[in-house]
């Protein structure tokens, strides 16, 4: 059943399809897993475990063997929002009864437990670990550590009803050490209970209550207590002698930054107060830049718009150093610290640059179209492609390298690639393929890439025999004139099923941006580099990076997540499509250098749920409501 066209999907397939005419018996597959209860849920994670929510509990499972890496039923069923993975680790939590909003402060019965889906060891869980209540459970990277706080179920009628504190090592399991937020039996008509996430740093632990900061010695060991109180989240410089925290009001219209001293003072005579919710926050040797977020949607007009703000505090006491601040006319979306100055882009449209002491540095600032996708530094200046147009500039004063940037229509899918052989940038926008020379800076259209389906292509890549490009059911080889190879097609089932995948070098990037969300959302970030502009890469450079990152951290674990990114993605050479094959439904693996068929796997109904690894070449298929079978793409 196959036509001509072309298209590709991204370096990660992420399936999760409809369709089919006629129900048939699945292909006998490489693994078949029975998860027990019925499936509420499957999501493919980091490692390429896959965690299946059931009516039962929480399962993971991995080609290898047909056994389950882990099988946990003590909470009973489990929803998928129950289930929160950590970014950049191999831990998940699940949390069942808790209460949420912004000071977190419930003490209604909840239970949490820490999973290892790699390893598939359970590492703690609020029983197993004499906990009557778990409040708070923060796990702290890349330290490898677990900080709980809540109730626990031994000891005197006092310090049952004592709210508590304890830090895990999440290599082990074991406890590190743990203490009373107060002293148990102390009558007192304080209400004591963590309020935000702990800040870990080389000889305390910083906890941010109800009724202050505590700062505890590794042993628990009170050093200090003050009474800034309802603070949400907090970060130090690198050397740790400069501590600030943050408290968010309840409808997070504004923030209030304070200035914590060594021994726990206020450095700064009053509270600093901005506007909305701070999304970024850096100390440079000029002062503290924040970026905050106000949003008046559905408010009144004397709200004001919705926009971000940039400032820069003095470090010395909290006072704006800016006379004028730049104007953002939207939210910040690329945010990078430079050696001489700030460099933005707004998802509105429009890049600017400061110098420190709020000076424009460039000439004037850039407009640019909406949606900016890539704000990257090439040897040439700052490239800069948005879903209606493309350029490089100076990064120094902002003018244009090329002639004049390329424009296109709004596009719903824009790709790009840098053809290092013909020194060219390649941009795909709008059924055009564009060629920009790197030196010149001249456009020239190189081919006409019209999909199937109205598809966008998804996937641009530059391959040792072509440019490659694909989308969902899409594929296409064009010879480095633009001239057409081949270009294959094949028909989706249909769409109304989707699932969610995190693989291949699309979940690196999504790796790397959660951590930068859960950065900004108030994780510790004490020594994360967030800000660094990145250069222009090929494709792969992002999972080097994720391999080093994992491979710098302990555990088993972490040494299984380096190997994994050190091996070749599974699509690097292959495309995988969806399709109605000649006996039903079924997936198509496709060469990417000529288009030839390499594999074809049937599956059973016509609304398949299936997921692709990627990276580790597997397709999880849901063969009914308990059992998933395995398939070895490679």
């Amino acid at each position: 059943m196959k036509i001509q066209l072309h298209h590709l999907s991204s370096i990660v397939c992420f399936l999760l399809f409809t369709g089919g005419l006629f129900a048939q018996k699945a292909e006998t597959p490489d693994y078949t897993y029975d998860v027990g209860g019925n499936i509420n849920d499957m999501t493919l994670t980091l490692a390429g475990t896959m965690v299946v929510s059931t009516s039962d509990g929480l399962v993971g499972i991995k080609p290898g063997s047909n056994e389950l890496v882990f099988k946990f039923t003590d909470y009973g069923s489990v929803k998928p929002e129950e289930v929160t993975y950590i970014p950049a680790s191999p831990y998940l939590i699940v949390d069942q009864g808790g209460v949420g909003g912004l000071k977190a402060l419930s003490a209604l019965s909840s239970k949490k437990a820490v999973i290892d889906y790699i390893s598939g060891k359970v590492i703690f869980t609020t029983e197993s670990k004499g906990w009557k209540t778990v409040q708070t459970a923060d796990v702290i990277m890349p330290d490898n550590k677990l900080v709980i706080s809540g109730l626990q179920k031994e000891g005197s009628m006092a310090e049952k009803n004592t709210a508590k504190l304890a830090v895990y090592d999440l290599i082990t399991g074991n406890l590190d050490y743990s203490f009373f937020l107060n002293e148990p039996g102390k009558t007192t008509a304080k209400y004591f209970a963590v309020t935000g996430t702990p800040l870990l740093l080389k000889d305390k632990l910083l906890v941010p209550t109800t009724q202050g900061i505590y700062a505890k010695s590794h042993s628990g060991q009170t050093l200090w207590e003050n009474d800034v109180k309802d603070v949400n989240w907090m970060t130090s410089s690198a050397d740790e002698k400069e501590i600030y925290a943050f408290d968010v009001n309840d409808t997070g219209s504004k923030t209030e930054i304070i200035k914590v001293k060594p021994d726990g003072g206020e450095a700064w005579g009053d509270k600093v107060k901005v506007d909305g919710v701070v999304s970024n926050f850096q100390i440079v040797p000029q002062g503290l830049i924040v970026v905050s977020d106000k949003d008046t949607s559905g408010k009144s007009v004397l709200a004001g718009r919705s926009e971000s703000k940039i400032n820069l505090l003095s470090a010395a006491n909290g006072e704006d150093l800016w006379d004028k601040a730049p104007k953002t006319g939207g939210f910040v979306q690329h945010f990078y610290v430079m050696e001489d100055g700030i460099l933005f882009g707004i998802y509105e449209g429009g890049i600017n640059k400061v110098a420190f002491d709020g000076t424009p540095l460039f000439k004037k600032p850039l407009k640019t179209g909406e949606n900016i996708q890539i704000m990257a530094e090439t040897p040439k200046g700052l490239i800069y492609i948005t879903s209606e147009d493309a350029n490089i500039v100076d990064l120094k004063t902002g003018e244009s390298i090329w002639n004049k940037p390329l424009k296109f229509k709004k596009a719903e899918s824009v790709t790009s690639a840098f053809d290092e052989a013909h020194s060219r940038y390649l941009i795909n926008a709008d059924d055009e393929l564009f060629a920009v020379d790197a030196a010149s800076g001249d456009v020239s259209t190189l081919a006409n890439v019209k999909f199937d389906e109205k598809e966008n292509p998804t996937t641009l890549a530059v391959r040792d025999n072509g440019i490659f490009l694909g989308s969902d059911q899409n594929m296409t080889l064009l010879d480095f004139d633009g001239n057409e190879k081949y270009h294959e097609y094949y028909k989706s089932p249909g769409r109304s099923t989707f699932g969610k995948i995190m693989g291949g070098i699309t979940a690196v990037a999504t790796t790397a941006l959660t951590v930068t969300m859960a950065a900004s959302a108030g994780a510790n970030r004490n020594g994360m580099d967030m800000n660094n502009l990145d250069s222009y890469n090929e494709t792969g450079k992002e999972a080097k990076r994720a391999q080093d990152m994992f491979a710098s951290m302990a555990g088993a674990s972490f040494e299984y997540l380096s190997k994994r990114f050190k091996a070749s993605a599974a699509t690097e050479d292959s495309q995988f499509i969806l399709s109605n094959l000649d006996d039903g439904v079924g997936l198509v693996k496709l060469s990417k250098a000529d288009g030839s068929v390499e594999k074809e796997i049937l599956l059973k109904d016509k609304k398949p749920e299936y997921e692709v690894d990627d990276f580790g070449g597997v397709l999880y298929y849901k063969a009914d409501n308990k059992t998933i079978y395995a398939y070895n793409l490679r």
